[in-house]
């Protein structure tokens, strides 16, 4: 597959460090499908919608979000990031991401992972002690959806399916599905046993953070009978493109230590993310991708000489960074970094090939 660049958002509904001024939540959905509008007009390749249920994020229904973004766009691919598969029902799932396929010609697909945020599962029902079981389980019915209908299924968590017509089918041939890792190796070697497509999550650390992930990933697809060559990998990274790499950290900086704070509390407690932190992880051989276009492009070109990837999605804008700053930093990366970056990719494939 041709390299592909996108962006993503979790919606964000937080104070502004700097102003003090609190968006609404009809603000924030509102500027969530100006940001696929425009990402799609500057030319890249991937828009997604994180999935969290607290008052402090717009996306606990990020489908619905996503068929706006259908209605509102033309050209890109349209993806949740993730949909948390355990405390999901399957056969909604696939209607809905099939319901956005046929609004958007084609554009959607599904990033399903276990979820780092957990707290849809007592909300809906689940215990917690079934997490991985439920994703597992989850994942193969989805899976057997996607290709078979109508279905017979039966399991643990849910009633047996008998000759069931799951309906509407993909627009073309099918939906694709990946699934997301955080780094876990067992979820790595499951995913690529699956021969599914894999979708790093790297929030802070160093960029070789997942060598170990992507290593065990393609060996257990090789071992499965998989051309782990061919399967796709992804990386889902914080990151703003600005002018200069000065305006780059001075403007993302006070959003993400404030979003880091209050927003990524998922186990009881934000984090604390003194400037020089943040600097360090803006450096080279660190996660973040932020900073000029060109120290972008050169991160990106490392990030895929590193894992031979074939997508980064970036999320901008965490912590609730203004519009104007948010979709001036989009258009950046479609217009120039993108073009740049899938240039030299293709230029390389093409030497290596």
């Amino acid at each position: 597959m041709a390299f592909e660049i996108g962006i993503m958002t979790f919606g964000e509904v937080t104070e502004d460090p700097v102003t003090g001024a609190l968006p609404s939540p009809r603000e924030r959905v509102r500027e969530t499908i100006e940001q696929a509008r425009v990402a799609d007009e500057a030319g890249l390749d991937v828009f997604g919608v994180g999935e969290h249920h607290r008052s402090d994020f717009v996306g606990s229904a990020p489908t619905i979000l996503l068929a706006a973004a259908a209605e509102a766009t033309e050209r890109i691919r349209l993806t949740s990031s993730v949909t948390v598969l355990g405390s999901e029902d399957p056969v909604r799932v696939w209607e809905q991401f099939a319901t956005i396929d046929l609004l958007s010609a084609g554009r959607a697909e599904i990033i399903a992972g276990r979820g780092s945020y957990t707290e849809s599962f007592p909300l809906f029902g689940y215990d917690l002690r079934d997490y991985g079981e439920l994703f597992r389980e989850k994942l193969d019915l989805l899976l057997r959806i996607r290709e078979q209908n109508p279905l017979t299924w039966s399991g643990r968590f849910r009633p047996a399916l008998v000759d069931a017509d799951i309906a509407p089918r993909a627009d073309g041939e099918t939906i694709p599905v990946w699934v997301g890792v955080g780094g876990s190796p067992a979820s790595a070697i499951s995913t690529g046993r699956l021969g599914l497509p894999m979708a790093l999550a790297l929030l802070l650390g160093p960029m070789t953070f997942h060598e170990e992930t992507v290593e065990l990933y393609r060996a257990s697809a090789a071992e499965a009978g998989h051309d782990a060559a061919a399967l796709p990998v992804s990386i889902n990274v914080h990151g703003y493109v600005g002018r200069t790499s000065q305006e780059a950290r001075d403007t993302m900086y006070p959003y993400f230590a404030k979003g880091m704070l209050e927003n990524n509390h998922q186990r009881g407690r934000g984090m604390l993310l003194p400037r020089v932190a943040f600097d360090a992880q803006a450096s080279p051989r660190a996660g973040l991708l932020v900073g000029s276009p060109q120290e972008v492009i050169d991160k990106l070109l490392g990030y895929h000489e590193l894992y031979g990837l074939d997508r980064a999605i970036i999320q901008m804008g965490f912590g609730g960074m203004p519009q104007k700053e948010h979709l001036a930093a989009i258009e950046r990366l479609g217009t120039e970094v993108a073009p740049v970056v899938r240039r030299e990719i293709a230029a390389r494939r093409k030497d290596a090939a």
